[in-house]
């Protein structure tokens, strides 16, 4: 159970919180729904369960499960550097997650405090670019944030990381369904429902299936090592492919949920669903601040964001420490305190894009780069470049190079025609959906 619970953790973040929603109202709604929980369930799951396999067969960290797994399937050990990419990908993304999930423990405060209250929309977006534009209070939140996260990795998979999933994951869920149920008795319940599962295929384009194959891949956060670590820990009885799909069915879940909560708000107040990144930090909060009672709505709904930011957190910084403590002689402590320490540092290069150097562009020379601040080339070189290479990379190693029969023996699968489906798409299918995502994002076509 903690094991799902840290991986659902892991898997549900600003993603499927933040990023969903604004994703799917400027996408189609039902439209992006429907190819989203197609692609889950083809491409996501099939490369989860992979990482599933791998982990807990090799039982070390990413660079060391390939370089264990190459040798035993007579591949080259350089596969080991999809390890590594998978490492520096999570120290990139961390480094300005956590500046981000600062941006939502300092709105929770705000709102619990009824700073928000009253505000007019105008003020409500005045406020969030001058937060935009105080480093000192991001740096203040990110630093905050970040030690949390390194206190609870430094505490230990057991004392640590279970103790807190444990707790977060079903405050989560418990938050984010009393949400709905108050969006429903006062918001637009009715037109968000058929915003969201009134299937409309015209509204199917391909923009529309590369976004939802794209929003698929990222949510369940594989092709960077996460899952692989978590697997590490499990015994051998826990059914693999019955946990992958717990998994998906718990992030699906979330989204939807998530979904549920916000566009009802949105529909009652005539805003915007296709805001944004706004979506939550300025049209939700303007609604939070006409209606009753929305100091302690809003709260709960950042309440909410934080305990699913801190969960991915923890898995980032989990598998990069797990990583660093298999060097002899480095206690836990020490690996998770240096490892969050600089991806702190690193993180001071978001805060600065968003503040001083928010007209830097240090790529302005060429086309498809000439507005990107330095926190925008990090951001696109981790979520178009590393994840889904990685990912691909990582179900071509595992439906190609490893052995069947062990696979097959760790998955859970029943029966072989279960088996032989799933290495289908895992050979085939999923790499080419996340290929064609990939060169898409690269603006190849």
């Amino acid at each position: 159970m903690a094991f799902i619970l840290a991986s659902i953790g892991a898997a549900v973040g600003l993603g499927n919180i933040w990023k969903f929603p604004y994703t799917l109202g400027s996408s189609g709604g039902s439209a992006f729904i429907l190819v989203y929980v197609v692609a889950i369930f083809l491409v996501a799951t099939p490369i989860m369960l992979a990482e599933m396999i791998m982990g807990r067969h090799a039982r070390k960290s990413a660079p060391a499960t390939f370089k264990v797994l190459a040798r035993e399937s007579g591949a080259s050990e350089s596969w080991s550097i999809v390890g590594w990419m998978g490492l520096l990908a999570l120290f990139l993304v961390l480094s300005f997650y956590s500046v981000i999930a600062g941006w939502t423990a300092a709105y929770l405060v705000k709102s619990a405090s009824g700073g928000l209250s009253g505000l007019s929309p105008v003020e409500v977006g005045g406020d969030f670019v001058g937060f935009l534009h105080s480093p000192g209070q991001m740096i203040f939140w990110h630093a905050l944030f970040t030690g949390a996260t390194i206190y609870i990795v430094s505490r230990g998979v057991k004392i640590g990381l279970e103790r807190v999933v444990k707790f977060l994951m079903p405050a989560l869920f418990i938050t984010l369904i009393a949400l709905v149920i108050n969006s429903a008795i006062t918001g637009d319940f009715a037109t968000a429902v058929d915003f969201l599962f009134t299937a409309d295929l015209s509204k199917i384009t391909p923009v529309v299936v590369l976004a939802a194959v794209g929003q698929a891949f990222f949510s369940v956060n594989v092709g960077i090592g996460s899952v692989l670590t978590y697997s590490a820990y499990l015994p051998k009885d826990v059914n693999l492919f019955q946990s992958a799909i717990v998994v998906a069915l718990g992030d699906t879940l979330v989204a939807v949920l998530a979904g549920l909560a916000i566009f009802p708000i949105v529909f009652a107040n005539g805003l915007d669903p296709a805001e944004g990144p706004g979506l939550i930090f300025v049209t939700l909060s303007t609604a939070f601040a006409k209606m009753p009672a929305g100091a302690f709505i809003g709260s709960a709904f950042f309440l909410m964001i934080l305990f699913a930011a801190l969960t991915s957190s923890i898995s980032m910084l989990e598998t990069m420490t797990a990583r660093i403590h298999e060097i002899q002689g480095v206690s836990r402590t020490k690996a998770a305190v240096v490892i969050g320490t600089a991806t702190f540092l690193m993180g001071l290069v978001t805060v600065l894009s968003f503040s001083t150097w928010e007209n830097v562009y240090p790529l302005g020379q060429f086309e498809l780069f000439a507005t990107k601040t330095p926190f925008d080339l990090i951001d696109y070189a981790v979520t178009n470049v590393m994840m889904p290479l990685g990912g691909m990379l990582y179900a071509l190693f595992a439906g190609w190079w490893l052995s069947k029969e062990m696979m097959f023996a760790e998955s859970g699968f029943g029966g072989r025609t279960a088996f032989e489906l799933w290495l289908v798409l895992l050979r085939v299918i999923a790499p080419l959906a996340v290929a064609v995502v990939f060169i898409y994002n690269l603006g190849i076509f």
